[in-house]
Parts: structure tokens; sequence; C-alpha cells
């Protein structure tokens, strides 16, 4: 294998893993570092970032050691703690782990950095397959399954990885080059965007279910969901890839503008906030690409042609590095390390560069070694961006503020690095066929996106029913209380309480911060229930109501903030039983203000609710933050309905491990009669489920 397709296959396989351990690390924070919503942000945050700050002394390390050794050491290392975490350990064994996998891979990509002057097409490919991997598990991580499987992809994966990173003197390049730090400085924007926006493939799945869905800010299981996908990640690899044309200056302008898409929140803005932020993310990438000095073809070469490097020999740990020989005249064609081809002649030799300066004898000029640590050092700071971006954007939900400037700054900042990149004298040599890149790459998702549906569909059965068993659950985005993805453990609890209807709060479906993972549709196909959503935060966070019944007139109505941090709304759906017999279900999640009850959201569900029923049989239902007996919770019985549980009581749903709190309610019409309410123990999250079942009238 040429080096510069291993260079880019270690790359990009190892850029795969770290998303990996990302997507475990980042919930760990709010699950089992702290709790969100009650953990102070501040801290949440000022941990996660310390890690960050932690990584800037990699590339001294790297400078001091040797890129080499610290690349191979950081890389069996990722392997081992990604590996590790297939047995999804879940407490602070997981966080930790998962801790010392991301110090990995920054230290492994700070090393990675120094030796490689051109790596947009690994970058790019690495990212392109971490979502199409992602795409073929359906959102469900390899991390998470624990099968065998699970054990036997992630062993492969790992493997795979380690050969690439074999260190093969025949095939490294001779000398340091410079060139590439611009590239690198846009690897964690880059891996921020498009974990966040451009190839989500739980974004593109919920992007579609709105089209799909009734309208009104309203979101149905739509076929064939992750295809939007499949063209996203078809359009940035084909964008990243191809040659630099005429057509580049309109690649900031497309992620600028799928950026401030995104950032609006208007959930049928999504479809193009996806697709321009990959197209857009992809020419920013391409126009950063240049061929690393010394592998240029010559004047008057042959087309495509390209100079390769020769080998060498690292020095033994504290030696002096050999000098360097100036390089060949123009016009001779390089075929060693320093060792000029027929007819060219060599100078003398020249002064050793001086790292700490970049001065290298009498010439103040940058020297090579200096642009390793450049590249090392970009590597690192734009992680550190990453880091930043994602802790300010996620963090507004427990802190009240704007978020949307976050992926906007990020993409300005991606732009700005993409315009003032100058145009390389030649068009780089070809890693990768682009166009057939592009096109395998996609038609796998869409391969995904028909195997994985979802085909969901409600049909009456005969007759309207006599009762219907209603079950509602606080899921916490699908994480349990030791911090582990827990679907099995969500669906097995709902499911043995056979429901009708399932009312969930607290549903993600997009979040980077929750591992990017389209959670109502994983636990709707677990169910085989159709689903309506709306959102309550965002587009992708939100409350759902699944039924076994149609579904009909769906709404959904904002709730006024009163102070309160996160969003909250109401989603009313009118069920079709058959036989013209309906039942009204809504479902919420009141946010309370800081040391306040929610009264004024649960007056406003109360109004919602009656005026949608008009009459018919109303069931109201999920986490409403208040107790019996308390201010908000008269607002719905003073609005005629009645406590579903009242014959269970107490009945505490919270916190799973220790309840104590009732805050999980079901409360309905007078016409309803209620018996079988329980609240099944599970620590699948951090709430336990309510079930009951109604008499219709």
């Amino acid at each position: 294998m040429r080096y510069r397709h291993l260079t880019t296959a270690a790359l990009a396989l190892g850029l795969v893993l770290l998303t990996d351990v990302l997507r475990v690390w980042l919930p760990s924070i709010i699950t089992i570092f702290g709790q969100a919503a009650s953990t102070p942000a501040e801290l949440m945050g000022a941990f996660a970032l310390g890690w960050f700050l932690l990584a800037l002394a990699a590339p001294p390390l790297v400078r001091r050691i040797g890129a080499g050794r610290v690349t191979l050491a950081a890389a069996v290392l990722l392997a081992a703690i990604r590996l590790a975490l297939t047995a999804a350990p879940g407490g602070r064994t997981q966080l930790w782990l998962a801790t010392a996998g991301l110090l990995a891979g920054l230290l492994w990509l700070a090393g990675v950095a120094a030796g490689t002057p051109r790596p947009v097409p690994g970058l790019a490919l690495g990212l392109a397959l971490a979502a199409v991997g992602h795409a073929l598990l359906d959102t469900y991580d390899l991390v998470w399954r624990g099968d065998w499987l699970a054990w036997s992809a992630s062993g492969g994966l790992a493997a795979l990885f380690l050969a690439t990173e074999v260190p093969r003197p025949s095939s490294r390049p001779t000398e340091p080059a410079a060139g590439g730090g611009r590239a690198w400085l846009l690897a964690g924007p880059g891996l921020l965007l498009a974990g966040m926006v451009a190839l989500s493939p739980a974004l593109a799945s919920t992007a579609m279910s709105y089209w799909y869905g009734p309208g009104d800010g309203i979101a149905g299981p739509p076929p064939l969901g992750l295809a939007l996908a499949g063209g996203a990640i078809g359009l940035f690899v084909l964008a990243a890839l191809a040659p630099v044309r005429r057509w580049w200056p309109a690649a900031p302008v497309a992620l600028l503008l799928g950026a401030l898409l995104f950032a609006l929140d208007r959930p049928a803005l999504l479809v193009p906030a996806v697709l321009l932020t990959a197209v857009g993310l992809g020419g920013c990438l391409a126009r950063t690409d240049a061929p690393a000095p010394g592998t240029e073809p010559e004047p008057g070469a042959e087309p495509g042609a390209i100079v390769e490097p020769g080998p060498i020999v690292e020095p033994a740990l504290g030696a002096e590095p050999a000098p360097r020989a100036e390089p060949a005249r123009a016009g001779a064609v390089t075929v060693g390390a320093g060792v000029p081809a027929s007819g060219a002649a060599a100078g003398p030799p020249a002064q050793p560069a001086t790292v700490g300066t970049g001065e290298s004898g009498d010439d103040a000029a940058p020297g090579p070694a200096r642009a390793d640590l450049r590249r090392s050092y970009a590597a690192v700071a734009g992680m550190l961006v990453f880091a930043v971006a994602a802790i300010g954007y996620y963090a507004a939900y427990d802190l009240g503020y704007p978020n949307g400037w976050a992926p906007v700054a990020v993409a300005a900042l991606v732009a700005g690095v993409a315009v003032t990149a100058p145009t390389p004298a030649r068009r780089p040599p070809a890693t990768l066929p682009p166009v057939r890149t592009a096109a395998a790459l996609a038609a796998v998702t869409l391969l995904a996106a028909w195997g994985h549906g979802p085909w969901l569909v409600a049909s009456n059965r005969p007759g309207p029913p006599q009762t219907v068993r209603l079950v509602a659950y606080n899921v916490r985005m699908g994480f349990g209380l030791d911090g582990r993805f827990d679907l099995t453990g969500l669906a097995r609890v709902v499911s043995a309480e056979r429901p009708d209807v399932v009312v969930l709060s607290e549903v993600d479906r997009a979040w980077l911060l929750n591992g990017g993972h389209d959670t109502l549709t994983l636990l709707a196909k677990r169910l085989d229930m159709p689903y309506v959503f709306a959102p309550a935060a965002d587009p992708v966070w939100g409350d759902a109501v699944l039924s076994r019944w149609p579904t009909t007139a769906p709404r959904t109505r904002a709730l006024p903030a009163v102070g309160a941090p996160t969003g909250a709304q109401a989603l009313a759906v009118d069920l079709d039983l058959g036989g013209g017999v309906r039942l009204a279900v809504v479902s919420t999640h009141l946010q309370p203000p800081p040391d306040q009850e929610p009264v004024v959201q649960a007056r406003a569900v109360a109004e919602f609710a009656t005026g949608y029923a008009a009459g018919r049989p109303l069931v109201v239902a999920g986490d409403l933050n208040t107790e019996p007996g308390e201010a908000a919770f008269a607002e719905f019985t003073r609005a005629g309905l009645v406590d579903a549980l009242a014959t269970a009581r107490p009945l505490p749903t919270s916190p799973a491990d220790d309840p104590r709190q009732q805050i999980d309610h079901v409360l309905v019409s007078p016409g309803l009669a209620a018996s079988g309410a329980v609240a099944p123990r599970s620590e699948a999250s951090d709430h336990l489920p309510v079930a009951v079942t109604l008499t219709l009238p």
C-alpha cells in the first residue's frame, strides 16, 4: 500500500474510533459525573473542558518523544479502550474508561497531525465512515449492544486500525514537511458540524419524520427515514475529495446558510440544513487540501504524477537528527531522502531547524520540524473548539441563554479558514476516486435506510375496545441510572405492561451530547408502535405518543417558559378506537421555573387539553414535576380532571433507585374509570414508568 493510502486509512479508522469514544464519553458527563438539570451546568462544563485543555500538552510530548512512538502508543491505547467499552460497564468505570479513551484519542490525533501534512482525504473519509457506520447500526452504537456482533465488529475495527499504524519503514515520509495546519485546525470543528448536523443519521431521520408528519411542527414515522443521510454523505464526500473548481466560493456560503437554518430551530428547515451543511463542510475541507511539499509534480512532468518520498529511519530517542540536504534543483525528480536524482547537484547540508524558534541556521523562516509542531497544535486546538462549542450549545438547555450562535460561529470559523487558504499551484494528487467513493458510501447508507425503515403501521382492530392500557414514562433520552444507553431495559419494562398507548417524556432524537441516537424511532420499533412527536426544547428533543390505534388531528402548543431554561409543550392526539369511539390523549412534560412550581404551565396544559377534547374522553399524562396537593397539580383538578392513580397512592416514581417523589401522573376526564395502576421497578431511566387501565364510558 502506498504511503498516502496507508495514511488515509489510518486517519479515517482512528477518527471512527475516536467518534465512538465520544459517543460514550459525552453522555457519561450528564448521566454519571453529574445529572442534567440538577448538577450545575458550569461544573459539568468545566469537567468536560478540562480534558481538552490537558491535551494541549500533547504537542510538546510529540516533539520530545517523536511522532511515530507517540502515535503508535496512543493508537494501541485508543483501540484497547474502544474495545473495552463494548462491555458497556456503566457507572464510574464507564466514565473514567471513556475519559482515558478521549485522552488517548487526542494524543493520537496530535501525533498523526505532526506527521501528516495532507490530512483532508483521511479526515473526510473518517467522518463519512463514522456516519455510514452509525446509519448501518440504525444509530444504536456497537458499544451499547454487547452481543456477538458488537464484539466481533469492534474487535475487527480495532485490529484493522492497529494494522494501519504498524511502522512501515519503506513507506514513511523522509522529512518533516510544511503545510497542513489549516486542514488540521478544521478537524475538531468538522467533527462537531458533522456529528451535530451534516452527517448525523439521527438528525436526517428526524428531519424526514417532520416532512412525512402531519405538519405544523409535528413528526410521524417516515419510510426510508435514513435516505436523507445517504444523500448528505454522498454530497459531503464528493465535495471534499473532488478537485477544487470554480464553484468553491459557494462552499463557505452553503456551510454558513446550512448552520443558520439549523440554528433557527424550525423543523421544516432541517432537511435543507443537513444538505447545505454537508456540501459546504466538504467543500471547505477541500479548499484547505494541498499536496505535501516535495510531493508535487515538477513542471513538465506527466499529468497526475507525484513525487514518492523515500524511506526514513528514526534516530534513537535522544540522538541528534541527521542534517538535512538541500532539495534538488528545479526539474529534478526526488527519489529518496535528501538524495538528488541523476543530473541534480546537491548543495551543502542545511543547519538543523530550531523547533522552538522556527529558525534554521541563518534563515529565519519556519523549518519543517516547526511545521510538524504547528500541525500538532492545530489539531488539538481544533478539538478544543469542538469542546467549547459543544459545551456552549448544550449548556444553554440548563442555563437558559440562546444557543444558535454556537453552530453558526463554528461554521464561520471553518468558512474563514477555507476562504483565506492559499490556492495550491497544482492540483493535489487524488488519494481516493471522488465519484466512486461518494457513490459507494451513499449506496450503503441507502441500503441501510431500506433495511431499517421504519415500517410502522397502526390499524383498527375489530370493534372498539372496552379498556385501554396506558403507560407514561420519562425515558431520560434512553439512559439508565448507570449511564448506559439502555434500549433493552426501556422496551422490556414498557412491553411488560402490554400497553395500547405510551406517553413519553424527555425524548431525544439527535443530540450529539447524548450520542446522536434517534431514541424515539429505536424504541418505537422495539414496541412495534407508530409515534407522533412534538418538539419542546428544540426540534429533536420533546414528547411523544405511541399508539396501537390510528391517531388523528394532532396538535401541539408551546407552553410559557416563565423563567424555565428548558422549553416545554403539550402534544394532543385523537385516538380512533373504531366504531366512532375516540379518546383524546395529551402528552406533556412541565418545566418548573427555578425554586417555583410549574403553576402557569399546568394551567396552560389544562386549558389546552380540555379545549382540544371538547367533551370527548380525555387523558393527560407525563412528567408533571408536581405532587398531589401542590398548587400546580390543583390546576388540573380545578379543570375537572381526576387523578387516575389515586387508588394506588402513594406512588412515587423518582428517583428510580429510591423513589420518593410522586411527579409522574395520569389524569383523566370523569367518564373514564381507572384501575390496575402500578409503577413497575426499573433503572432503565431515572424515573419509574406509571401504567393504568382505563375503562371507556
